[in-house]
């Protein structure tokens, strides 16, 4: 049990860092020196006049030798405080400071200060103890009860102080509350950082590397002191302890910060609400935290917002995410991910981003067996439907929706788009593949265009892919097709009353590929069944197989022909005869890509970052990050090489000739005309729908509450994209005849 020490007044303010950890001819204040060397000032101490000013305003110091000024000081604007240790106190001039509805005169009042360092023309009032933080300029402090900072306070990131054993390095456990995936937190720590590292957990190499780029980030030594950054408003808040905060930052009302760094500009201003409990932790540029969240053990991305009684705990969470009311447990969350809505849990899992968790939904957070529960892996796009709960172990395919329901086993869904449905009337797993893309044409062009719309991140550190036809979902639909191949020839043959065991894996494809590229009839009526989808012995139905089969198919010529248009136009010189000696660089297309907290890369680039990281080669994580730049500003190269070579093998040909290529622009023409007449059908079916008409007293209230379809703006974008995509097949035809 912890007791209280009696010790003398005198030695308030006075060795802040140990003697054993200063080192020689060093004094307590050599590290923040350094810091305040910013503060640039041209400090003097206070004159006799001065300091009997002070004293009859009812102020005190254990040493007035110890509290220096700037020539711009108002004695009559200190009242009712007391200093202690050295205290350095910027230009007092008069004049007030506003924010918001409060407005508090410049200089300090009825406080306790204990070696700080205050910027110019600040506002400090009844703050009750500030003790070892560098203040900047036109700062509010303001009904503050503890603000402190230890000699060995390393503000949320994951390192080691000089004295402090291994055991004390922060970490978050991520992907699986059982341990295992640990990462240490650094303030510049982005997804691609945090997935690299609980990824690959096997390579202990890289694990071991990765924990000294970490350790490297911050300085080893004791006596560091907190620091808040200018134009900074700190009201109304109880605890402050550990804590370094940026330039133009709003923390009003917070109950507890301990161990954190707030990342915060002028250009993105972060705001930390009523309520809020902070501890451990990295909070990123432009989040808004309100209303009684609480978080530990965490990273927040930029752009971000944790609110309305949240808990995030053990997780890292990527850029331009929001979380509300609902609890996220032991995960690693990539950009773009939404969970608004009630008594949704989030448990042991890594999601991919651009992901919308719904109302009740629970995954992950039931246990299915007598052992520590393991994790949950979701592509992008992941959304599971209201009520939903799943178990661990699952793995799902990007674009996932999951309809209403209790899903009673395991899941493993190669599908990307796919719509997975519980049936207990008969005791199924229904899997319609590129549902999305059948059926919801509206929702899905949208994705891709709306999570770009919210990216109002000036520091774009993570690399973020948000077009949904893209490398990982097109090599997704590849094995997707081979899979519904495979599965609709075994189905044919059973239904003629042949053994699909005498022939090999390859036959099957092969009829499989014949049966879905012909004639609709062939398979209607087949009983396909899926394998290895669901964890047990009932039956898992695949819905609308030769419908999804070849909506898979139009989705690679629609990104191949996209991506080739980009092409075509940053290389106005290149032809038919070239192309392949452009594109084509070996005989196989990258099958294989990673996607690195948002960002794709192929896996020979990661595999080769991986091994640089290791060598040494990237000694730092700013190396680190420059190299994930570098590979981002090629990827539109490398998904162009990728795009060719999986439209080659979508037409079954070694290279495209210009037949080819008249042929398959044509059919670009009329999947882009399919994209954008269902983009209008899918939202019309909202309009026409008798009982989403049915709350309206007449086509009158439901215009004014709701628009027309007719002006709808994001129907209006994709028909003029439509006609952009037209004009420019018609000029590369024109081009490559």
């Amino acid at each position: 049990m912890s007791k209280v020490a009696l010790i003398k007044d005198t030695v308030i303010g006075k060795g802040f860092v140990p003697q054993e950890f200063l080192p020689q001819g060093e004094n307590e204040y050599y590290i923040r020196d350094k810091q305040a060397k910013a503060l640039d000032k041209k400090w003097r101490h206070l004159t006799p006049a001065e300091v009997e000013q002070l004293r009859a305003n009812a102020n005190y110091s254990s040493n007035w030798d110890d509290v220096l000024v700037t020539d711009v000081f108002d004695a009559n604007a200190i009242r009712d405080t007391k200093f202690y240790g050295l205290v350095r106190i910027g230009d007092v001039g008069c004049g007030t400071l506003s924010h918001d509805d409060l407005s508090l005169p410049i200089g300090i009042s009825n406080s306790t200060i204990v070696s700080v360092d205050l910027g110019n023309n600040v506002a400090v009032h009844n703050v009750n103890f500030l003790a070892n933080y560098i203040v900047g300029d036109e700062c509010i402090l303001f009904n503050i009860k503890e603000m402190t900072t230890s000699s060995n306070a390393k503000f949320g990131n994951g390192v080691v102080k000089d004295g402090e054993s291994a055991d004390s390095r922060l970490v978050l456990t991520v992907m699986n509350e059982a341990g295992g995936r640990e990462i240490a937190p650094f303030e510049d720590m982005i997804a691609a950082d945090a997935y690299m590292w609980a990824k690959y957990i096997d390579d202990k190499h890289l694990q071991a590397q990765l924990v000294e780029l970490t350790q490297q980030t911050v300085d080893s030594k004791r006596g560091y002191y907190g620091t808040i950054g200018n134009n900074t408003i700190i009201k109304n808040t109880m605890s402050v302890v550990d804590v370094k905060v940026g330039e133009c930052c709003t923390v009003e009302g917070a109950n507890k910060l301990r161990n954190i760094t707030i990342k915060s500009s002028e250009l993105e201003p972060t705001v930390v609400g009523e309520g809020v409990i902070l501890k451990n932790g990295i909070v990123g540029f432009g989040c808004h935290l309100y209303y009684s969240c609480i978080a530990e053990n965490f990273v927040l991305g930029n752009n971000s917002a944790l609110k309305y009684g949240a808990r995030l705990i053990d997780s890292f969470v990527g850029d331009n995410s929001t979380i509300a009311c609902c609890e996220v447990l032991n995960n690693l969350v990539f950009p773009a991910h939404e969970q608004h809505h009630n008594n949704s849990f989030l448990i042991a899992t890594l999601v991919m981003g651009q992901s919308n968790i719904a109302a009740g939904a629970t995954v992950g957070s039931n246990h299915n067996s007598r052992t520590p529960d393991n994790e949950i892996q979701a592509g992008r796009g992941f959304w599971p439907g209201l009520c939903a709960s799943l178990k661990h172990s699952c793995r799902f395919a990007s674009y996932t929706l999951l309809a209403k329901g209790q899903y009673p086993a395991e899941i493993d869904n190669p599908f990307p788009f796919a719509l997975i449905s519980n049936n207990p009337s008969k005791d199924e797993l229904e899997v319609m593949p590129a549902y999305w893309w059948l059926y919801n044409m509206y929702a899905l062009a949208r994705n891709s265009w709306k999570y770009a719309a919210r990216d109002k991140r000036k520091n774009k550190l993570q690399n973020i892919e948000f077009n949904v036809y893209a490398p990982d979902t097109m090599e997704e639909a590849v094995v997707a097709c081979t899979l519904l191949e495979k599965w609709t020839a075994k189905a044919w043959l059973q239904k003629q009353g042949q053994d699909a065991g005498h022939l090999s894996e390859q036959d099957l494809i092969t009829k499989g590929k014949e049966l879905l590229s012909g004639d609709k009839s062939a398979v209607k009526g087949l009983e396909i069944l899926a394998e290895g989808v669901e964890k047990g012995s009932r039956k898992v139905r695949m819905i609308k197989v030769y419908e999804a089969y070849n909506a898979y198919k139009d989705m690679m010529v629609y990104y191949a022909v996209s991506n080739m248009l980009k092409y075509f136009a940053t290389n106005p010189d290149t032809s038919v005869d070239t192309l392949h000696a452009d594109l084509a660089h070996n005989a196989n297309r990258q099958r294989c890509w990673i996607n690195l907290g948002g960002q794709l890369l192929k896996a020979d680039d990661f595999d080769a970052l991986v091994a640089d990281i290791k060598s040494g080669e990237l000694s730092s994580w700013r190396d680190v990050h420059e190299r994930y730049n570098i590979l981002w500003q090629r990827y539109d190269y490398d998904k162009q090489c990728h795009a060719y070579l999986l439209l080659c093998d979508v037409l079954g040909v070694e290279r495209l000739s210009a037949e080819h290529w008249a042929d398959v622009l044509n059919r670009a023409v009329e999947i882009q005309n399919y994209v954008n007449n269902q983009v209008y059908v899918s939202r019309k079916k909202d309009y026409d729908n008798a009982f989403r008409r049915c709350t309206y007293r007449n086509d009158e209230e439901m215009i004014a509450a709701i628009g027309t379809i007719e002006t709808n703006k994001f129907i209006l974008q994709i028909q003029d994209e439509t006609k952009a995509f037209e004009q420019q097949v018609g000029l590369l035809a024109q081009r490559l005849k």
